[in-house]
């Protein structure tokens, strides 16, 4: 995968050619980095457990395996010239379709397998404990938001033209978007709830990490109990960030351009995370006296 995400990066530069209006080898390149973090990050908690190793291992099998397919029918059809998500104009791209669509189901499935694996494990201290089975979760839940782009839409449906689905909400897929990403400026796109949300897999261990660094500077942090709490608090704020999101795409709204809704709730998740941040800073403070 890694290999495939370097080769991606050469072919973007030497292939000039383009697919909904961005360059075809955007997507391989996204999609390769993505699986890496992905199966790295996996390979690396399933080393740390005990119990159900075994099980566990053999879920991370099937999650590499399926990564792989899906990202080899990704490359080939960028090699192709052609798009891979949702393409059935030939029985050829419909076959790949149709294999990719079983490997996405796949990989849900032996991720669920490993996140149940991980409740049946001590992971370190309670704060790490919640902070990698949270993050597994959400993960979790971002992988099942992806299937709400599998479902032709209202204009598919009326004027077939051999593609069932899409991330764009609003409009067809392709036009104005953000760099590197691609994500759209001028309508929802569900992508960013699939990517928010399979990405607390790392996102939230992370933030975890920070605040085991920063104790050392930060004496309240060095408090187990306070860790744990704030590490729930990034959990749940994080969960409600892909709920967040998710809302917005489906409404047809860009993520440049959240309306007063959006922004309100937005604004309502931020503030609600710092108060309850302080305030276990502040107990935490107070016991350490």
């Amino acid at each position: 995968m890694a290999a495939l995400a370097v080769f991606a990066l050469v072919a973007r530069f030497v292939d000039g050619r383009e697919v909904l209006g961005a360059n075809l080898w955007d997507k391989p390149l996204k999609f390769a980095i993505s699986t890496v973090i992905y199966a790295v990050t996996w390979s690396w908690l399933i080393g740390q457990l005990e119990r159900s190793r075994r099980l566990a291992q053999l879920a991370g099998t099937v999650i590499v395996v399926a990564l792989v397919v899906e990202l080899a029918i990704i490359v080939g059809a960028a090699a192709a010239g052609t798009t891979s998500h949702f393409n059935v104009t030939s029985p050829l791209a419909t076959a790949m379709w149709s294999l990719m669509a079983v490997s996405i189901s796949a990989l849900w499935v032996a991720t669920l397998v490993a996140c149940l694996v991980l409740f049946r494990n001590q992971l370190g201290d309670r704060a790490r404990t919640i902070a990698i089975r949270g993050g597994a979760l959400i993960s979790l839940v971002g992988l099942g938001l992806g299937y709400l782009m599998t479902s032709p839409t209202a204009a598919q449906l009326a004027d077939f033209g051999g593609i069932a689905g899409a991330h764009a909400v609003g409009i067809a897929d392709g036009g104005p978007g953000l760099a590197v990403l691609g994500w759209s400026t001028v309508a929802g796109d569900l992508r960013i709830p699939h990517f928010v949300g399979m990405h607390a897999l790392q996102a939230i261990p992370l933030a975890l990490i920070a605040m085991e660094l920063l104790s050392r500077r930060v004496p309240v942090l060095r408090d187990i109990a306070a860790r744990t709490r704030l590490i729930g608090t990034v959990t749940v704020g994080y969960l409600a960030v892909v709920a967040l999101v998710t809302q917005q795409a489906l409404r047809g709204q860009s993520i440049v351009a959240p309306d007063a809704v959006t922004f309100g709730l937005g604004a309502a998740i931020a503030v609600a995370m710092a108060a309850a941040a302080l305030v276990i800073v502040a107990r935490g403070t107070a016991r350490g006296r």
